[in-house]
Order: C-alpha cells, then structure tokens, then sequence
C-alpha cells in the first residue's frame, strides 16, 4: 500500500512540474509582448513629442512674423523671416530632445564668459 501511494504522489509531482514548466513558458512569451509593447508606447511617445516640439516652434515663428508684419507693416517679409526662424528652431529643439545636439549649460556659458574676459585682459596687458 506503501508503494502505491508513493507512486501516486510520484505522478502527480511529475504532472505539477510538467504544468509549471509550461506556464513559465506562457509567462515568459507574454512577459516578452508586453516588453514589445511597452518598448512601442515609448516609441509612440517619442514620436508625439519630438512633432509637438517641432510644430509649435514653427507656429510661433509664423505667429511671431505675422504680428510683426501687422505692426510693422513689411508683410511678407516679417512672416517669411520668423517662419525660418521657427523652423530652424524646431529642428534644433528635435535633435537636442533625440539627444543628437546637446544642449548649453550654464555653467559652460560662465566658464566661457570667464575665459573670454581672462583672454581680453590678457591681451591689454600685452599691448
């Protein structure tokens, strides 16, 4: 009776491992998609980002260019000239957000005032 009984709880351990083993693989493929899919949201994301940057840089700069002309009275001129400007913005904001151009920091501006000035002073001393 001994025997039998063990041999039962044998199978059933077997038939256990065997259902867990296929869930981990169930998990693991659904762990993997959901992987996929977060990586596209991020993806999508992105993308919104980076197009919302460059169309507002480019509707301020017409914006900006059209109220310019209407003051001013140079129109066309003043919407051509900040339609460009804005355009040129929206290209430098999407390539710093894509991290291809890096943005100035402030302390790299001040070191470089600070060497500028020390260069001018240096430069009257020689004279």
């Amino acid at each position: 009776m001994t025997d039998n009984r063990g041999e039962g709880l044998e199978e059933r351990r077997r038939r256990l491992a065997a259902e867990l083993a296929e869930r981990k693989r169930e998990t693991g493929i659904e762990e993997a998609a959901e992987k996929s899919a977060e990586q596209s949201r991020k993806g999508y994301a992105q993308a919104m980002k980076l197009s919302s940057e460059f169309i507002s840089a480019i509707v301020v700069g017409a914006l900006l260019g059209y109220l310019f002309d209407r003051f001013v009275g140079t129109a066309p001129w003043g919407m051509i000239v900040f339609l460009l400007l804005g355009f040129c913005a929206g290209v430098l904001n999407v390539l710093r957000s894509a991290g291809m151009v890096s943005a100035p920091h402030p302390a790299d501006r001040a070191a470089r005032t600070t060497n500028e000035r020390q260069d001018g002073d240096s430069r009257s001393d020689q004279r």
